[in-house]
């Protein structure tokens, strides 16, 4: 068993803009990771105490082959300071030990983990940093 983490930020508290983000987020976890969805045991969205206009699972469980994954919405701890309008991701999946795991952090979320960050102008263009786990 693996673990995927990544996350994103939504310019605004609105169902449109947050499905834009989640969609973009979970496009370029599948386009970087070779598994499929029947692979995830589960997947733990949070987001920030700003955003309550849909939760990120009902945009996944429209997705092909996820609406058997097990999912759950939470809310992420509030720090002051932190960053504002972000979702994140902990997903569980059965993945060989040998295989490549590629962590997404997009938009302003990619300062949360800059190591495994890549530039924005690059993000669609050229393969994830490898993580080290």
């Amino acid at each position: 068993m693996r673990a995927i983490r990544g996350a994103t930020t939504v310019s605004e508290n609105t169902v449109e803009a947050m499905r834009e983000v989640v969609t973009e987020l979970l496009d370029e976890l599948e386009n970087r990771n070779q598994f499929q969805p029947r692979d995830m045991i589960s997947v733990t969205f949070s987001v920030t105490r700003d955003l309550d206009a849909i939760f990120p699972a009902a945009i996944a469980r429209a997705r092909p082959g996820w609406d058997n994954v097990a999912m759950l919405d939470v809310q992420q701890m509030h720090v002051e300071g932190s960053l504002q309008r972000c979702i994140r991701f902990l997903i569980h999946a059965y993945l060989p030990a040998s295989a490549s795991i590629h962590h997404i952090y997009l938009r302003n979320a990619a300062s949360l983990r800059p190591d495994w960050s890549l530039p924005q102008s690059l993000q669609t263009s050229q393969p994830a940093v490898k993580s080290k786990v």
